[in-house]
């Protein structure tokens, strides 16, 4: 049922099925779009040869292009020149199927960052969920499939054989119609097909069929050349095109060959496929049958299976309740001999009051007044008042009271239960590859196997670790590969992973688990900004503009006869491409270990002018371009909020700056340089923190005024490389070699 309380059209057409109204072969399977789970509607041919309905194309890109958006929204500002903007609020529809010519300046997701490359669009196909290229054109330069469309309104037509179509053209009430005009494309009554094409007019030469809803065209024309025919068949990448893409576009290098070539060899094979299969009718329904057993089969080995797990669990928990109350017995013996010397005690103290007991028996002696009866009574009563004086002076319980020498120790069981598991079946447990296993904006997992060609399938685990150790349940994810790339982890916790092998339906057991910690915000994208402040005589940046290296040195030796005491080589700085103006974000680089100075952090985009408008050649040795004040006032002013925040990095060591709240020693300010360092930017709090990202540890923290665009800042002196972060994504994958 929709949410509307229909009737789907799908969930209409099996119930006439179920009736039998239906004689059309039984095909559903083929005419369900992978996306929607309905009937085709209007189905484009992806570049894997998977259909998908137009409209569930556009519907998933929308959905990707929000999330991007959503991204963009929280990282951007329209105050800073350099500040990427988001997409307009308009009609995302038309926006998604325009040419990637008139869409470049959106910042749309999937496109390649690299300038100098052709931006494309990639597009998750969710029948073979690999990430398929559409190409600069994006959904216009997809084909319709016209021949499964046809299909599926035959298909339609034999499930509402009952409902007629109507003529298009009649007045109210409308007639039912008998031909459909394929040239017109619509539908005519008897009378109104002879007043709309009278005989001896072009009209009468339309092409006519019998009624129909669904409209094909005559003529497939090209995606690429709108106004050319398809006439030929390009074998490389198996899609039609036409004499314009062979003689100057994508497949001017391609092989190809006519359409009508194409036509007979592959309806030929086709042909002779279908013949083979229907030949082999008698073979398939024995094979069916065979499966049927099977699964009857395997329904009985899996409830006997069951039963015997079942009985194996109630051995144990037999075992359980023997220890638990041997455990329990002992505890309440140990506990009534300890009550048992506490009440002995307390009555004795309670024998020192006065009137009772021991106190009150000697008050009562000494009122004998024969005094050889007294000296023959009061000695041994003299002893025990003795014996009871001296515990009152130094009281002490006749028993403890803690257990704690009956706390039940279940770690080594707890594991070993842990890992319970069945019998060894030959399948080798999967070890989780820690140095390749990471997690940034998403967790890549990668494992390997001893013997790989024994497993399967994998299946991979992971839950989240709560502070108060709660028992999460497990999700899991069925991985033909070694890797896997998870996403959708909240950022700031633990996180549980462990994979386990499948070698038909026997899986092995469990690998260790892997602990890995999300960064504690969401991860902000961007790239080295190329034009900003960029010196490409001191820097150079790779094309994908996520790597840059200082190339100090030659002009430092051009420039040798300025070199004086005193002198103070200036750094080179580099920002971000986007800018940030509000939120929590996280990001992370890595320092190359050759390195001689790098500074790493953030700078408001006004203090980013006031750098890069007056470069200097820093003669003066009382400025510092860490700080861009003059150094002398550094230590006063430490403590303040300032509009930028940079740390240094260099020949192997991570420097922490000098704070009033720690020890300023440089010994307790040196730090072995981290693998990978990451900033967190916290605009809300005002605040700046440095981590070691590999343990997800921070290493400095300190406020800053947010009150202006916030970027991401570099600075190199001397020879040195930083490289951002990789950002974590799923592969893509050639789906060519599985066509």
């Amino acid at each position: 049922m929709s949410e509307s309380g229909e009737i789907s059209e799908f969930g209409y057409i099996m119930e006439l099925l179920a009736r039998g109204k239906v004689t059309i072969k039984n095909i559903e399977r083929e005419l369900i779009c992978p996306a929607c789970k309905e009937l085709f509607t209007h189905p484009l041919i992806l570049p894997c040869q998977h259909s998908i309905c137009h409209k569930c194309v556009k519907e998933l890109l929308l959905m990707l292009d929000d999330s991007f958006n959503d991204v963009a929204s929280d990282n951007s500002n329209q105050s800073s020149p350099r500040l990427r903007l988001p997409s307009p609020s308009m009609d995302k529809i038309d926006r998604i199927s325009r040419p990637a010519s008139q869409r470049r300046s959106l910042g749309w997701r999937g496109w390649k960052r690299n300038s100098l490359t052709p931006r494309t669009t990639t597009f998750p196909c969710p029948g073979c969920e690999h990430d398929v290229d559409l190409g600069e054109r994006g959904i216009n330069g997809l084909f319709r499939n016209f021949t499964l469309e046809t299909i599926v309104e035959r298909y339609r037509q034999a499930a509402r054989a009952a409902t007629a179509i109507m003529c298009d053209l009649c007045k109210p009430p409308p007639q039912e119609s008998t031909k459909s005009c394929m040239d017109c494309s619509a539908s005519y009554c008897n009378e109104c097909f002879k007043i709309y094409h009278p005989w001896g007019t072009v009209k009468a030469q339309h092409e006519y069929v019998g009624p129909t809803t669904n409209f094909r065209p005559k003529i497939l024309m090209c995606p690429e050349h709108e106004t050319e025919r398809i006439n030929m068949y390009c074998e490389l990448c198996r899609r039609p095109v036409c004499h314009l893409c062979k003689l100057g576009g994508n497949h001017s290098n391609h092989r190809v060959t006519t359409m009508s070539s194409a036509y007979k060899t592959l309806k030929e094979k086709l042909s002779k496929d279908i013949d083979y299969l229907i030949g082999k009718e008698s073979q398939v329904k024995s094979q069916i049958s065979e499966l049927d057993l099977l699964m009857k089969e395997t329904e009985c080995n899996g409830e006997r299976a069951k039963e015997d797990a079942v009985t194996h669990f109630e051995k144990l928990f037999e075992i359980l309740e023997e220890r638990k109350a041997s455990v329990l017995k002992a505890i309440d013996a140990s506990k009534k001999l300890r009550l048992d010397k506490f009440q002995t005690q307390m009555e004795e103290y309670q024998g020192l009051l006065e009137n009772n007991g021991l106190v009150g028996y000697a008050q009562e002696v000494l009122k004998e007044t024969d005094q050889s009866c007294f000296v023959q009574t009061a000695k041994q009563l003299h002893v025990r008042i003795q014996k009871a004086t001296e515990s009152l002076k130094s009281f002490r319980p006749a028993a403890q009271t803690s257990f704690e020498d009956y706390v039940v120790n279940t770690c080594k069981q707890t594991e070993l239960l842990g890992e319970l598991s069945f019998f060894s079946s030959g399948v080798d447990v999967p070890e989780i590859n820690e140095e390749q296993s990471k997690v940034y904006n998403n967790a890549l997992i990668s494992w390997h196997h001893p013997e790989k060609d024994k497993a399967d399938s994998y299946v991979l685990e992971y839950r989240k670790i709560n502070r108060d150790e709660e028992m999460l349940p497990w999700n899991e994810i069925e991985v033909c590969g070694t890797s896997k790339v998870i996403s959708d982890l909240e950022s700031d916790c633990n996180y549980a992973f462990r994979v386990r092998a499948y070698k038909g339906s026997i899986c092995s057991p469990c690998s260790r688990e892997l602990i890995l910690h999300t960064p504690p915000a969401p991860v902000f994208s961007f790239l080295f900004d190329e034009k900003c402040g960029y010196n490409n005589e001191h820097l150079l940046l790779n094309l994908k503009r996520d790597r840059v290296e200082s190339r100090a040195g030659f002009n430092l030796l051009l420039a040798a006869e300025r070199i004086q005491v005193g002198y103070y080589t200036s750094l080179d700085y580099i920002i971000g491409d986007v800018g940030i103006t509000k939120g929590k974000h996280f990001w992370a680089f890595r320092v190359e270990p050759y390195s001689y100075l790098v500074k790493a952090g953030v700078a408001s985009s006004d203090k980013l002018q006031e750098w890069l408008r007056s470069p200097r050649d820093a003669v003066s040795p009382r400025y510092e371009q860490d700080s861009g004040h003059d150094s002398g006032s550094e230590d006063t002013c430490f403590d303040s909020s300032q509009p930028f925040t940079l740390v240094t990095i260099g020949m192997k060591k991570f420097f922490i700056p000098k704070s009033p709240t720690s020890s300023n020693e440089p010994e307790n300010r040196v730090l072995p340089m981290p693998a990978s360092i990451g900033v967190l930017l916290d605009c809300d709090k005002g605040s700046v923190a440095f981590y070691d990202v590999d343990h997800m540890r921070c290493l400095y923290e300190r406020q800053v005024d947010c009150s202006h665009a916030m970027y991401p800042a570099f600075a190199l002196m001397g020879s040195g490389g930083v490289q951002l972060e990789e950002s974590i994504t799923a592969k893509y994958l050639g789906y060519q070699e599985s066509m």
